[in-house]
Order: structure tokens, then C-alpha cells, then sequence
């Protein structure tokens, strides 16, 4: 029973932590998509997407960066990018409302 519950609990750290070291991916890759939605729609113009697309590779590369040369992310390097997607991302939402529509 021991053995058990020590294993489901191993388990489930395992794949917390896993869930957690890719998050900057996933919100890059959704990020992406809400920008790629926005050119779809119209919300957003050619040199919107343009400024916000090149915001995207810059925090990509710091993102890989970071990855490389420690062997992972630090919880300091982790914080400071998760700040970053959290700025880019109120940059795409104010990009998408601001009343500006493709031409």
C-alpha cells in the first residue's frame, strides 16, 4: 500500500513538473496563434503583426538562450520570461482592440 502511494505521488510530481517546464512553449505557440487570428480577422494590421510577430522570435531566442546554457530553465529565468509573455500578451490584446482594421 506504501509502495503505492509513494509511486502515485512520484508520478504525479513527474508530470507536474514536466506540465510546468514546457508552459513558455505552449503560451509561445498559443500567443502565435491568437496573432495569426488576429491578421485572419482583421483585427490586427500587416505592421501590427509585424512589430508583434518580431516581439515573438526575440523572446523565442532568449527563451532557447536560456534553455542552453544552463541545461534547463532557472526559476528566476522562468519568472522573468513568464513576465515577458505576460507583457506580449496584453501587447496583442491591446493590438486587437484598438479600432485600427486592415486596409
Amino acid at each position: 500500500m506504501k509502495r503505492t502511494l509513494i509511486t502515485a505521488i512520484l508520478t504525479g510530481a513527474l508530470l507536474s513538473t514536466t506540465m510546468y517546464a514546457d508552459r513558455p512553449a505552449q503560451r509561445q505557440k498559443n500567443q502565435q496563434q491568437r496573432i495569426k487570428q488576429g491578421v485572419r480577422s482583421g483585427e490586427l494590421t500587416k505592421r501590427e503583426s509585424v512589430k508583434l510577430e518580431k516581439k515573438e522570435a526575440q523572446l523565442h531566442r532568449e527563451i532557447v538562450r536560456d534553455r542552453v546554457d544552463g541545461g534547463g530553465l532557472t526559476p528566476k529565468e522562468r519568472v522573468k520570461i513568464e513576465k515577458k509573455q505576460d507583457r506580449l500578451s496584453q501587447q496583442i490584446h491591446k493590438e486587437k482592440h484598438d479600432a485600427q482594421k486592415k486596409r
